[in-house]
């Protein structure tokens, strides 16, 4: 490890603190112009005169105070935490609540002067945009830091020869440039990873010393963990980090509760899921936003069915049954892309690219992903959920859970119209044992806040429009 990897690593968390605390405070100035100073007077007149300058900004100093300890306590300055900026929106969402809330209660203690209310709304308002636009200028400061080698992490990799070349493959698609590999180890070379070979994992504690390794990257296939405490052991009394990329009987045992009954210790590894409120809320948002979607997206509904009615002979909808919640079957819509009679003498088979059955109006909508918009209509009736694991056809369920551990574990929720998995670039012809780790991941670490954060990606991903065919 190198001498100075303290201070480059301490310069990108301080640009990002520093440019939230300029984001706020102009947010604060802003919004006190709005109130007082701009033609929103008008809407609402000032009747008490204009407010000491003095108290507003002893206020603002508060309120910086409050939203950087919690931005903290979000572990958004932490040295080896380059999150993205679609990663950065929802945090931004939440701490910038709580942060006005706290101030509120402050304020309302505080009996010396009397804050504006009007004041407290817009802070909150241009609180979120102009932390979010500061967000986007720090990302695009820090991947130009970072491809310049300012705090970047200098990585080996260490694990099972079937393991590695996916996970180099992941790390290649990553667009934060957070870190740089440096070679790898495993117990013999392998020939499809374009990357040095640094020897085999009982030599890591001598190459470890002679290289300028920060980390391991640790991705060892079942029937190879007992590896993973020998790299532990190879790395005592090192400043060496470790990364280890579970596999998905981890990830479905990696949280647990505590109970005691009687005296008797229990480990509580697997609970329901979405029950009660959280089932409530989510529910809810869907009811919310696939209604509002349809009603705002009605003339262009209409336009993509007149198309595809024009483009080719058939019905306008592609109805086809798909296993979801509790494996029952439900019949999914999506705008026909392909020929009507496109699986006659195939039987059901995957999309592939340039696939020759795919109509001319359909490829256009398959790679913008508006064939899928039909399956608002699923989400409102109550058969799929906005966000949650794809659903598939009865014959590839059949055969997937005969040969992927926990994969019928992804019927505990409403298959979704995207998902954690489709968000991380994994769509198409991508391997459904990697997309089932996703999935077990989000159903095991659901809330409202991870699912307007795959929300957004989707959005982002759209525009990209990869592994879309």
């Amino acid at each position: 490890m190198s001498e100075n990897i303290y201070k480059r690593n301490l310069l990108i968390p301080s640009l990002k603190m520093l440019i939230d605390m300029i984001a706020i405070e102009a947010a604060f100035l802003f919004s006190y112009y709005l109130r007082f100073y701009s033609p929103l007077t008008k809407l609402f007149p000032v009747t008490k005169g204009y407010p000491s300058v003095k108290m507003y900004i002893l206020f603002s100093l508060f309120l910086l105070l409050v939203l950087i300890i919690l931005f903290g306590l979000r572990r958004a300055y932490r040295t080896r935490y380059f999150s993205s900026f679609w990663e950065d929106v929802p945090v931004v969402f939440k701490v910038c609540f709580l942060g006005i809330l706290f101030a509120m209660s402050g304020a309302f203690l505080y009996r010396g002067f009397s804050y504006s209310r009007l004041v407290f709304l817009l802070i909150f308002i241009n609180t979120n945009l102009f932390v979010i636009l500061g967000r986007l200028i720090f990302h695009r400061l820090k991947r130009r830091l970072l491809r310049r080698g300012y705090g970047i992490l200098k990585i080996g990799l260490i694990g099972s020869p079937e393991k590695l070349p996916y996970v180099h493959q992941r790390i290649l698609a990553d667009q934060n440039y957070k870190i740089a590999l440096q070679g790898y180890f495993c117990d013999q070379p392998v020939e499809s990873l374009d990357l040095p070979y640094l020897g085999r994992p009982e030599q890591l504690s001598e190459k470890l010393a002679e290289s300028e390794i920060d980390g391991l990257m640790i991705t060892f296939s079942q029937s190879d963990h007992q590896q993973i405490w020998k790299v532990v052991r190879a790395t005592e009394g090192k400043n060496t980090e470790l990364f280890y990329i579970p596999d998905v009987l981890d990830l479905m045992s990696r949280r647990f509760h505590s109970l005691e009954i009687g005296g008797l210790p229990l480990l509580q590894i697997k609970s329901y899921v979405l029950s009660g409120w959280q089932g409530f809320l989510k529910r809810s948002f869907d009811i919310v936003v696939s209604a509002l979607a349809l009603f705002v997206l009605s003339p262009l509904l209409a336009l993509l069915a007149i198309l595809v009615k024009l483009s080719s002979p058939g019905p306008v909808f592609y109805v086809q049954k798909r296993v979801g919640l509790d494996g029952r079957e439900f019949e999914m819509l999506k705008f026909r892309s392909m020929r009507s009679d496109a699986e006659a003498q195939t039987g059901p088979v995957w999309a592939r690219k340039d696939d020759p059955r795919v109509t001319p109006i359909g490829r256009f909508l398959r790679r913008t992903s508006l064939d899928e918009l039909p399956q608002l209509i699923n989400v409102l009736k109550g058969e799929m959920s906005l966000v949650g694991p794809r659903p598939e056809r009865k014959f590839f369920v059949e055969q997937f859970r005969q040969k992927i551990p926990q994969y019928i574990e992804r019927q505990r929720v409403r298959c979704g119209m995207t998902g954690w998995a489709q968000v991380n670039g994994l769509r198409g012809q991508s391997p459904i044992e990697e997309r089932t780790k996703y999935d077990l991941y989000y159903i095991e670490n659901w809330s409202l806040w991870f699912d307007l954060k795959i929300i957004f990606l989707t959005i982002f991903e759209i525009i990209r429009g990869e592994n879309a065919y």
